[in-house]
């Protein structure tokens, strides 16, 4: 059974798109959550509409915030494999087919992606700003993982959880350390998403970091001891 953690915020000009492209993917018996953050827009209304049994709508009764956002969607799945979607992308027509071999052995899968605009014209991929390099050191110095590239099993998924309550941990980059430490990982070269930027983007897939050299500094100490804690609490 596979598992897709959707989390939505004001989405309504692009997430019937995403949907879409995900629901035609699915088998009968997969599941889509969609963790909804106070959307104030259309997003719920759209969603509802499609009236379709596997979508699993679950409303925030206060704003969380995009990485608990969907750690709510995650913690709610009860699939095998579990797939990240963002609300304002597409995924290709083979994304699962390809991933889903690759989701053996609680291995976690990450592949590279078409960065569009708005219109979904291809600008470049998500490797010409975040090339994969494997290991736990250079990704916690320069972190190439985006969620809505990734998926990964049920034994990864109880890893992981709780998320740490520090706002600064990405939920992307923790479970892609994490699993950098305690499993293993697997790139695909091929895009299998169009990762769209726009004015609202919420994720930083293909967006260089301007964030001064003090706070990714502390960032990265926070992510080191949050993570080596959690290995820790884990393997004893």
């Amino acid at each position: 059974m596979i598992s897709v953690c959707l989390a939505s915020f004001n989405g309504e000009k692009y997430i019937k798109e995403q949907i879409d492209s995900i629901l035609i993917q699915l088998g009968e018996d997969d599941e889509l959550i969609v963790s909804d953050d106070g959307s104030t827009d259309k997003t719920l209304e759209i969603i509802r509409e499609f009236d379709d049994q596997r979508i699993k709508l679950y409303e925030n009764n206060k704003i969380h915030g995009y990485t608990h956002n969907f750690e709510n969607a995650l913690k709610h799945t009860s699939g095998d494999y579990i797939f990240f979607s963002d609300q304002d992308d597409i995924w290709l027509p083979n994304k699962v087919e390809i991933m889903l071999p690759h989701l053996v052995n609680d291995n976690f899968v990450i592949s590279d992606g078409y960065i569009t605009n708005e219109k979904l014209e291809i600008i470049s991929r998500i490797s010409s700003w975040r090339a994969y390099k494997k290991g736990y050191f250079q990704n916690l110095y320069k972190s190439i993982y985006a969620g809505c590239t990734s998926a990964f099993t049920k034994k990864i998924k109880e890893y992981v959880l709780p998320f740490p309550l520090t706002k600064y941990v990405q939920h992307d980059t923790w479970i892609g350390l994490l699993c950098e430490l305690k499993f293993n990982v697997i790139y695909i070269e091929e895009p299998l998403i169009l990762y769209r930027r726009h004015k609202t983007n919420t994720s930083s897939a293909g967006s260089k970091s301007t964030k001064a050299p003090f706070f990714m500094f502390k960032y990265r100490m926070i992510l080191f001891f949050e993570t080596l804690k959690r290995w820790i609490i884990r393997k004893f």
